[in-house]
């Protein structure tokens, strides 16, 4: 159960070794895998087994995808591969998946494709055109790395967690066979559920990175008590449906309650001085903001759900 998880971060460690690209992490990760089957628990042992912020994100992203999609393999690092030049909501989704033959081929190029230059397999969301109403219809598609026409070029390390690499993806007629293309609407089964379950699942690698370094650190126990029952609740979180208005005013003020938490870590951090990680954690935290706007309009539209009078009856 991922309680035991959580529990066993109340036991003080030493610090995790040393780890600077994720050629050196994934290793870790794999034994992390091997030790639980459930996403959760591994996103919880990613993150109190990381040196830095960047790999608990890492830990947590793996663990997110397989909720996604279970049959992703262990042994390889996945991918989810979205956005586009303009963006990565429906209708800026321009690569295109066609029918051809016993199979079908992709073309287009996605952008900021997370651990992209390591990746050994590739979501790609792919349109298959005009459905007739507000948005193209979708396709979730998996892609093996070194499938003839798939091109990943490396972009420039981030500003925050630049250990974690990002790719672009190119695909340039792309043939796969019929199996690769998932079952299920490519947005209502793969995009939108992913936002919720990749915020649960990273947030909670990323408080339990805190917690081990505050039990390493002595940082006060209200802190960590706070912390842990956070974890709980992302805990609690990550057995709801991903798509419920409930789940997401829930998550809501969960990930309210996580940056109360950094917030706090960021007073403890700056007690440890002249220290690499404290320094990383400065550099790292604006993880915590990303996609912020998005959250917003998260729970803007959950509440205008529950508050329709469809809904009330």
């Amino acid at each position: 159960m991922p309680n035991a998880a959580i529990s066993a971060l109340l036991s003080p460690t030493s610090a995790a070794d040393e780890c600077v690209d994720a050629r050196a992490w994934w290793p870790r990760w794999r034994k992390i895998a091997a030790r639980t089957q459930d996403p959760f628990e591994r996103a919880i042992l990613g993150g109190a087994e990381a040196d830095r912020l960047g790999w608990s994100f890492a830990s947590g992203y793996q663990a997110a995808l397989r909720v996604l999609d279970p049959s992703l393999s262990d042994d390889a690092i996945a991918a989810l591969c979205v956005t586009e030049a303009e963006g990565n909501f429906p209708r800026a989704i321009k690569t295109s998946l066609a029918s051809q033959g016993e199979g079908y081929v992709l073309n287009g190029e996605k952008r900021w494709t997370t651990l992209g230059p390591e990746g050994s397999v590739f979501l790609v969301i792919a349109s298959e055109g005009g459905s007739g109403d507000d948005r193209p219809s979708l396709r979730a598609v998996r892609i093996l790395s070194g499938t003839p026409g798939l091109v990943i070029e490396p972009m420039p390390p981030t500003a925050f967690v630049p250990e974690v690499p990002h790719a672009r993806v190119k695909l340039d007629n792309v043939r796969v066979p019929t199996s690769a293309v998932l079952e299920g609407d490519g947005y209502l089964r793969y995009v939108k559920p992913f936002r919720t379950i990749e915020d649960i699942h990273v947030h909670a690698a990323c408080i339990a990175y805190l917690v081990a370094e505050g039990r390493r650190r002595v940082w006060p126990q209200g802190w960590m008590e706070r912390s842990i029952l956070l974890l709980h609740a992302l805990s609690a979180l990550a057995k709801l449906d991903p798509l419920a208005s409930q789940t997401h005013v829930a998550l809501s003020a969960a990930l309210e309650a996580g940056e109360a938490v950094a917030r706090e870590a960021d007073v403890h951090w700056l007690r440890a001085g002249e220290d690499p990680a404290a320094a990383r954690w400065a550099r790292d935290r604006k993880l915590f903001t990303v996609a912020a706007r998005a959250r917003v309009e998260r729970l803007a539209a959950a509440w205008k759900r529950l508050d329709s009078p469809a809904h009330s009856t």
